[in-house]
């Protein structure tokens, strides 16, 4: 394949697939016994709130980075319940 050629997209789908089969038939051979046993330490780690703050401040960082609107800055407060908005970026250029 050429370097410049777009890929079909196929590889991460596949990869995906080859993990999930061999995690099935690790898990088959492991029994329900040490399936149990692992479920139950997934729960006690991703259930601890010092790991639910890292889950969600990571989740919040993929968000802001993956979001197409830009953050918005209050420029003039008209009133208490009026606001100017400006996209974060321009209000910076503007300094």
């Amino acid at each position: 394949m050429e370097p410049n050629t777009p890929s079909s997209g196929r590889g991460p789908v596949i990869r995906y697939l080859v993990v999930l089969a061999v995690g099935y038939v690790l898990g088959t051979k492991a029994g329900r016994r040490r399936y149990e046993q692992i479920a139950g330490t997934y729960k006690a780690v991703t259930e601890s709130p010092a790991a639910k703050a890292v889950i969600d401040a990571g989740r919040r960082k993929i968000a802001d980075r993956v979001s197409p609107d830009p953050t918005l800055v209050t420029l003039t407060p008209i009133d208490s319940e009026t606001h100017v908005l400006q996209p974060e970026t321009m209000a910076k250029k503007d300094g």
